[in-house]
C-alpha cells in the first residue's frame, strides 16, 4: 500500500518523464532519419557526412535541452536518461523508488516515441530507425569504451554545470554543443547513444539487439565514473533537475547540502 501511494502521489512526474523521453526519441530520431536515410535529399544539400553528423548531434542535443525547459521538464526534471537518473540517486537527490519509476517511465517513453517512426517507411528502414550497434570495422570492446567515454564526458559536464549557481541556468545549452562535437567523433564507433533508453526504443521496434548490452553497461559505467570523479560537487546540487531548479511542487526531489 505504501508503494502504491508513493507511485500514485508522483504520477505527474512519472508521466512527464515518459512524455519527455518519448519526444526526445520521436523528434531526435526523426532528425537522424531525415539527415541520413538512403533517399534523403540532405545527402545532396550537405554532402559532407561529418557536417551532417555535427548537425544531427546539435539538433538531438537541442531537442533534449528544449524538453528540459518546458512544463514537462519543470514537472519531472527531464532526466530522460537512466544514466542521469542513476547519478541523481547516487548523489541522494531522488529516492530509490522514484529512481526505479523514472527508469521504467523512460523505457516506456522510448518505445512509445519510436512507434510513430514507422511513418518514415523505407527512409527509416534504410538506417534501422536509428538503432545503435557497433560500427563497421569496430569491435564490441571499442564500441563499449566509446559509450563509456562519451557518457562520462556528458555526465561530468552536467554535474559541473548544475553544481555551480553561476552557470546552472545555462545547463540546457551544454547539450547541443557537446553532442555536435561528440557525434562526429564517436558515432562511427558505437552510434553515440550515451542513453540506454535512446538505444532501447529502436531495438524494440526493429528487433535489432546487436551487442545491446554495451548500451546499458557503457553509459552506466561512464555515469558511475563521472559521479565518482565529481563527487565533491554532490552537495552543491540542490535538486534532481536539469532546469527549473526552484520547482519541486510534490517534494519528490530531495535537496541536500549547500548550493553555491
Amino acid at each position: 500500500m505504501e508503494n502504491q501511494y508513493y507511485f500514485t502521489k508522483y504520477w505527474r512526474a512519472y508521466l512527464s518523464e515518459m512524455a519527455g523521453t518519448a519526444l526526445l526519441l520521436l523528434i531526435g530520431l526523426s532528425i537522424v532519419i531525415f539527415l541520413f536515410a538512403a533517399e534523403t535529399p540532405m545527402a545532396d544539400i550537405i554532402p559532407n557526412v561529418t557536417h551532417r553528423r555535427m548537425l544531427s548531434g546539435f539538433l538531438f542535443g537541442a531537442t533534449g535541452a528544449i524538453i528540459s525547459m518546458t512544463a514537462l521538464g519543470r514537472e519531472s526534471g527531464a532526466h530522460i536518461n537512466p544514466a542521469v537518473t542513476m547519478v541523481f540517486f547516487l548523489f541522494g537527490k531522488i529516492e530509490k523508488r522514484a529512481a526505479m519509476a523514472y527508469v521504467i517511465s523512460q523505457l516506456l517513453g522510448a518505445v512509445i516515441g519510436c512507434l510513430p517512426l514507422f511513418i518514415w517507411g523505407a527512409w527509416g528502414e534504410s538506417i534501422d530507425f536509428g538503432a545503435t550497434y557497433p560500427g563497421v570495422g569496430y569491435t564490441v570492446s571499442e564500441a563499449f569504451w566509446g559509450e563509456v567515454i562519451t557518457t562520462f564526458t556528458m555526465v561530468s559536464l552536467l554535474i559541473v554545470f548544475i553544481g555551480f549557481r553561476s552557470i546552472r541556468p545555462f545547463t540546457p545549452m551544454l547539450f547541443p554543443f557537446l553532442y555536435s562535437i561528440m557525434v562526429p567523433i564517436e558515432a562511427v564507433i558505437s552510434g553515440t547513444s550515451t542513453n540506454p533508453a535512446r538505444s532501447f526504443g529502436p531495438s524494440v521496434i526493429t528487433g535489432i539487439w546487436d551487442s545491446w548490452w554495451i548500451y546499458w553497461a557503457g553509459p552506466i559505467l561512464g555515469a558511475l565514473l563521472a559521479a565518482l570523479a565529481c563527487s565533491a560537487l554532490a552537495k552543491r546540487i540542490t535538486v534532481a533537475k536539469l532546469y527549473h531548479f526552484d520547482s519541486d511542487r510534490d517534494g519528490l526531489f530531495r535537496r541536500k547540502g549547500t548550493s553555491v
